[in-house]
């Protein structure tokens, strides 16, 4: 394929990507995986120059661009190489017309970016949550001793226990280390995370939003497989990838839950008032992981957003019923705005008196509010709020 051939094809995806997040369907990276397998002509690198258009042009609008052309003209305006391509020839795109309409530039929709600078992320702060992220990975504990480990590709130390970073679409899945459970994939201020809730040998421990089990397998080997771990969630189909992901890892404590939205506590009668620890990680806009998923901010709507505030509330209060006396809630969100991470424990908290903040000193991030933030200009990790309140 020629240049020229690749950015049409890439406007084509674009479409799809456009119409996708308007209506809430398939994410970019599916939509690019589909283009790919019913376009068997186009070889590696075709695939590769078209993917890396695809999330350029993406990366290049704030608010959702009108058409997948629009979306690869603004795109051009950067690059007036590629602005010659569109010539109408062979395979290409069309030439340019006098008055053509570029898609807007910017961060994000208007809305979210006077969110974002509401929450003090703004400029180059706010510019940050589309670079393109790193890859981190985990030394698992309960399988590998991080002095003994040898992995073919070094990682760069992080100032996270155990957490290396590598370059961005390293094979680590490939690897054996990976096949046997030696490491995880998981971002460092996930790991942080999970290193927040402080979880100890002999505890009992719940990860009420397990999702696929990634932060759970961090707190087994944290709890050194000693104590009673739960995977709670709502939703089937991601919390059945635990069970062969923790037989991977090493993992033996973690036991799933399957919740009902609504009626939590009828699963998790058992452990009310029981837990040293619950972690919730909570459903969110996932702003501060625009870097991996940057159309994601062309399919969140203040509807939404308001949806997810008062969905984060109902859990912590959920939450707040499973926690011992003596014992911490920590919350956490992948978002950079203050109603999903500061204002909503503060809310909590004024609810709540027999909870308290507990002090948190991260090696990566800086105080907000009640809680902690991490954001990727100033930390290099996917954007995230953690808070950690103590039961009396």
């Amino acid at each position: 394929m020629t240049p020229a051939a690749h950015i049409q094809a890439a406007i084509g995806i674009l479409d799809a990507v456009i119409a996708a997040a308007s209506g809430q369907g398939a994410p970019a990276d599916r939509i690019v995986a589909d283009w790919a397998r019913a376009n068997r002509y186009a070889g590696s690198k075709d695939r590769k120059a078209i993917r890396e258009l695809v999330y350029a042009a993406i990366r290049a609008c704030g608010p959702v661009p009108p058409s997948g052309r629009a979306a690869m003209l603004r795109l051009a305006t950067d690059f007036p190489d590629m602005r010659a391509l569109f010539d109408g020839a062979g395979y290409g795109p069309a030439p340019i017309g006098p008055d053509e309409q570029l898609a807007a530039s910017g961060v994000a929709p208007a809305w979210l970016e006077e969110r974002l600078a509401a929450a003090d992320v703004a400029g180059q702060a706010a510019r940050a949550l589309l670079d393109r992220a790193p890859l981190d990975i985990r030394i698992n504990t309960l399988k590998a001793d991080p002095a003994m480990l040898n992995l073919p590709q070094a990682g760069a130390p992080l100032p996270v226990a155990g957490a290396l970073r590598l370059s961005p679409g390293t094979p680590v899945e490939g690897w054996d280390a990976f096949k046997q459970g030696l490491i995880e994939v998981q971002d460092a201020g996930s790991q942080l995370a999970c290193q927040a809730v402080a979880a100890a040998p002999g505890e009992t421990v719940i990860d009420l939003c397990a999702g696929a089990g990634g932060k759970t397998l961090a707190l087994a080997a944290a709890m050194q497989n000693k104590g009673t771990l739960i995977a709670a969630d709502s939703d089937r189909r991601r919390l059945g990838q635990l069970a062969p992901r923790a037989e991977r890892a090493g993992a033996t404590i973690a036991h799933t839950v399957l919740l009902d939205p609504g009626q939590e506590l009828d699963a998790l009668a058992p452990w009310e008032n029981k837990a040293d620890a619950v972690l919730v990680d909570a459903p969110c806009s996932g702003t501060g992981t625009w870097r991996r998923n940057p159309e994601a901010r062309w399919r969140l709507t203040p509807r939404e957003l308001e949806r997810l505030v008062a969905l984060q509330a109902r859990l912590l209060d959920v939450a707040a019923q499973l926690v011992r006396p003596g014992g911490r809630l920590v919350y956490v969100t992948c978002s950079l705005l203050d109603e999903e991470g500061a204002g909503q424990v503060a809310r909590f908290l004024a609810a709540n008196p027999r909870f308290s903040a507990d002090p948190l000193d991260l090696p990566l991030g800086c105080p907000r509010g009640p809680g902690w933030r991490l954001q990727p200009g100033s930390d290099g990790t996917d954007g995230f709020f953690i808070a950690r309140l103590s039961a009396a």
